[in-house]
């Protein structure tokens, strides 16, 4: 017999989300359902294929931060005409102070201006709303500036590296009551996870009994650079000075999920890290572990690792009738054969897996995908049903509805009732989003978590800690 194993494909360039991880094949799908899984999935926010589609809605849009993720960010903005109801980024202006980074994605916003200084963004008054993707330790600074420019703010997640400048930078979104502030915990914009934030609430799964989690990924976590001090400028992840490593830069969409869903924030965490394999001059862990205590004994265990990608990334609810796991963008239900009947199942309907009737349950109704001409499902592009993209549709089109708002009431009322316009502004309904107190109190965990992982300890989470003030 011959061995003939998997080579996993080394990313250097890429070191959190990116396409290849939304565009896996089916394979999960395949094991999932020979396991006994459930899918559960929500209907996709793209128009249905065929059906006409309303005029897009237009905001111009300033995007400071070019590296890996800000490519993708700007990427997404491009697709978001693609989405029901269609919003339209208009990109006015893009910022990076590396002439490179500004070149490379010249290509994908052709119309936009190229500058090196944010601030020539922020003085741009056709500029409704900025998309903040520079280092998370320089946050602070443009954020705070492009607030009292009075521009719309969406920040990349963590806001910050300290749980000081992240509540600086949430009180003042929390005082910026005409502007929307959006932070970049994209999974907290995701259909998939507000169809399965209900139904997990509801106690589908029985007692939650404890989650699990996890980020592998085999990569170096480190940019190529053409001299030393651009070399430790792009890579700032890899030292702690500046870095949340990988509990602060990865874990915390996956760890803020997971206490979204329990709807409690930890308690206590314990931590472990160490460089494994790649032991050259970074000081963050390249291997790292956490176990995070919540309210009525759940434990949820979270590990990541540089030096080796079996099985990925994914999230995992356990409770005493159900488990629930989140895997490329989709989640399956496994439930126990004591479980009780639920109720739903009857109406649902049903899917043959691998030699077994299983229960589709679709959001909003019990019917099942569209179909084509053909009567195949029809599948969604997945660039267009990725957690980014659902967050920076949400994000632009609550920027276009407040600003809309605030225009409307000015001309009824004029400019200087500003406690009516206040007033008015909070009663316009808002598109799922993670805001400033979720990005504050996922900073603190996130602060707290990779405190006790570099120091091989286990740390109280004060509930005053997740306080804003």
């Amino acid at each position: 017999m011959t061995w003939n194993p998997i080579m996993n494909e080394n990313e250097n360039n890429i070191p959190g989300y990116n396409r290849r991880d939304f565009l896996k094949g089916g394979s999960v799908a395949t094991l999932m359902t020979m396991l006994g899984g459930v899918e559960l999935f929500a209907q996709t926010n793209t128009a249905p294929e065929g059906q006409a589609k309303a005029p897009a809605v237009k905001i111009k849009v300033g995007v400071i931060g070019l590296g890996a993720w800000g490519r993708e960010i700007i990427n997404t903005l491009t697709r978001l005409p693609q989405a029901s109801p269609p919003i339209e980024a208009e990109i006015v202006a893009i910022c990076d102070t590396y002439p490179a980074s500004l070149k490379r994605i010249a290509s994908a916003a052709p119309g936009a201006e190229q500058v090196a200084d944010y601030k020539v963004i922020l003085a741009n008054k056709d500029i409704k709303a900025v998309i903040v993707a520079t280092p998370s330790h320089q946050h602070k600074e443009v954020v705070l500036a492009a607030l009292k420019a009075g521009k719309h703010v969406y920040c990349e997640a963590p806001l910050a590296n300290t749980i000081e400048e992240a509540r600086e930078i949430a009180l003042a979104a929390k005082a910026a009551k005409q502007l929307v502030f959006q932070c970049g915990l994209q999974m907290r914009s995701d259909p998939q996870r507000h169809f399965l934030l209900p139904f997990i609430r509801s106690g589908a799964l029985g007692k939650t009994v404890m989650a699990r989690a996890q980020w592998h990924k085999k990569t170096n976590w480190r940019s190529a650079s053409p001299n030393p001090d651009r070399e430790k400028a792009l890579n700032w992840r890899l030292n702690k000075a500046t870095s949340l490593g990988l509990v602060g830069e990865q874990g915390i969409h996956q760890i803020d999920q997971e206490g979204w869903f329990m709807n409690a924030l930890p308690t206590a965490v314990t931590g472990w890290g160490s460089i494994n394999v790649w032991k050259d001059d970074r000081d963050v862990p390249d291997t790292v572990q956490a176990v995070f205590e919540f309210p009525s004994d759940v434990r949820m265990t979270w590990d990541a690792a540089l030096a080796n990608s079996f099985e990925g990334d994914y999230e995992v609810l356990y409770g005493s009738d159900a488990a629930v796991m989140m895997r490329e963008g989709k989640a399956w239900m496994f439930k126990e054969v004591d479980s009780p009947l639920l109720g739903w199942e009857v109406y649902a309907p049903k899917t043959t897996f691998y030699k077994e009737t299983g229960i589709v349950l679709a959001a909003g109704s019990s019917k099942p995908p569209p179909v084509d001409a053909q009567g195949q499902p029809i599948q969604p592009d997945p660039l267009t049903t990725t957690p980014l993209f659902a967050a920076l549709g949400n994000f632009l089109r609550n920027a276009v509805d407040l600003s809309a708002a605030a225009e409307d009431y000015k001309a009824s009322y004029g400019t200087d009732d500003v406690e009516g316009l206040v007033e008015q502004l909070g009663k316009v309904p808002r598109r799922a989003a993670a805001g400033y107190l979720e990005g504050f109190q996922a900073v603190v965990t996130a602060v707290k978590a990779n405190e006790a992982i570099l120091g091989a300890k286990r740390i109280e989470l004060k509930p005053e800690w997740y306080e804003l003030g």
